[in-house]
């Protein structure tokens, strides 16, 4: 909202501009985050996948590191992230001063303009093997945090680790569901510190590999959200009819069954894969569309779970682009949404852009440059123009309260929009001073 007080001769005008085109925008978020993952060698450049993913009006982003690439290509848009340390750091943050040191030097710089919500320490840790990491997670936790603390960052960020659900020991019927007796010493620390930090339990849940493992047990239509008979919890009389639901309660139960109650619980990744081996039965494109457009729909309908009807579920979708170098079976690397050249792997409704890439050399690279100094030239000239029109306008209407609104309204528009396009290209110029290898990466590639 823009508040302009005009002051003339026996009269005070107050005029109050909504910019509705910028307030309906906000209004449309998609609702649902997105996995960033990088592990390809094809992938966008980040401005470009910042622009995607604006497009699109995805407002909630987790990446598995803290790259300064991303975090900076989305400064100063309304995104926010979640940040992640891998497992190999969390001997080290157990130590107070290196955990301090990895906020300033990951956080701090790039805080100020980029959203960060949440720092993800480790991945899945306590399903693993290594008996060593399990026993490092909850001091890496508590150490980040502190550090957090000590920095004043800890209203703002919050710390957690992504578990699979392979640490349920039991999921159904939903209201039985409990931890692995094995996993529970640790549990517990986890659940203690998600308390006192007032921060969510985060699980990856992956109905997939349900159905892969099982296709002649489990219904197809439950797990990909289509009409079914669903399932009756006997406890509770509560009716399930998809799969991911289900599991959230079984959570839900068994941190209750733990002694807490006030911990909330979301879901870090999910997602179907449009491809994979022979024996990954139910990799297609066409589950893969039908699980994450159902999703989406229940997502935008704010839906919760039949145990937690009045908490929308919350959800990163896994995940943004089919990653080439992942290892594993065939399914690891077609879990995207999108191909690395942004075109959609299937087609769920989603209306996105990416903007062309362009991968000439220096002659390009020389005369994108001059195409960039040459608009910011034309962008000045044209602030310069606009600003004396509106004042000889105001002159001339001042005494007429609806033109002047309608003077201020349209004044407002253009001013709001070639502040977006300067701020564009004051990215774009400082993306390329920093690596001249990429010069074409210009105006051009981000609109």
């Amino acid at each position: 909202m823009y508040v302009f007080i005009y002051v003339f001769p026996h009269k005070v005008f107050i005029v109050i501009v909504l910019v509705w085109s910028d307030l309906f925008a906000s209004t449309l978020s998609l609702g649902i985050g997105i996995n960033y993952g990088q592990i390809a060698n094809n992938l966008p450049t980040p401005s470009r996948v910042s622009y995607l993913l604006r497009s699109l009006n995805v407002t909630r982003v987790k990446l598995y590191d803290a790259d300064p690439n991303v975090l900076s290509a989305f400064a100063n848009t309304d995104v926010e992230f979640v940040i992640g340390l891998g497992n190999e750091y969390l001997q080290r943050m157990s130590d107070p001063q290196q955990a301090q040191a990895w906020i300033e030097q990951h956080v701090q710089p790039y805080h100020t303009r980029t959203k960060i919500t949440c720092i993800t320490v480790g991945n899945e840790v306590l399903t693993g093997t290594d008996m060593q990491l399990k026993s490092y997670l909850l001091p890496a936790m508590q150490g980040v945090y502190r550090a957090l603390v000590n920095l004043g960052l800890d209203k703002e960020i919050f710390v957690a680790h992504p578990h699979s659900a392979g640490i349920l020991g039991s999921s159904f019927p939903p209201s039985s569901g409990s931890f692995r007796q094995d996993l529970s010493e640790y549990i517990h620390g986890h659940l203690n510190f998600h308390a006192q930090t007032k921060s969510p339990f985060l699980i990856n849940v992956y109905p997939f590999f349900a159905y892969k493992d099982s296709p002649n047990e489990v219904p197809l239509d439950y797990v990909l959200f289509r009409p079914n008979q669903g399932t009756l919890d006997p406890a509770t009389n509560l009716k399930y009819d998809n799969m991911l639901y289900a599991q959230i309660d079984a959570v839900h139960a068994a941190i209750k069954a733990m002694g807490h109650t006030d911990i909330p619980v979301k879901v870090s990744e999910t997602g179907w894969p449009s491809k994979g081996d022979l024996n990954e039965f139910g990799a297609t494109p066409e589950n893969a569309a039908l699980y994450n457009g159902n999703l989406f729909q229940r997502i935008q309908q704010n839906q919760g779970t039949p145990a937690k009807p009045s908490e929308p579920v919350d959800v990163y979708v896994f995940a943004l682009f089919n990653e080439n170098l992942k290892p594993g079976p065939a399914s690891e690397r077609n879990y995207g949404l999108y191909y690395p050249d942004g075109t959609p792997v299937y087609n769920i409704g989603l209306q996105g852009f990416i903007p062309r890439m362009d991968y000439s050399a220096a002659k390009t690279n020389v005369r994108n440059r001059l195409f960039l100094d040459s608009y910011l030239i034309v962008y000045l000239i044209f602030i310069g123009f606009l600003k004396i029109i509106v004042v000889v306008t105001l002159k001339i209407v001042s005494n007429n309260a609806i033109l002047l609104f309608c003077t201020g309204l349209v004044y407002l528009r253009f001013s709001s929009a070639s502040s977006d396009i300067l701020d564009t290209l004051q990215n774009t110029v400082n993306y390329e001073i920093r690596d001249d290898s990429i010069l074409s990466r210009t105006f051009a590639d981000r609109y």
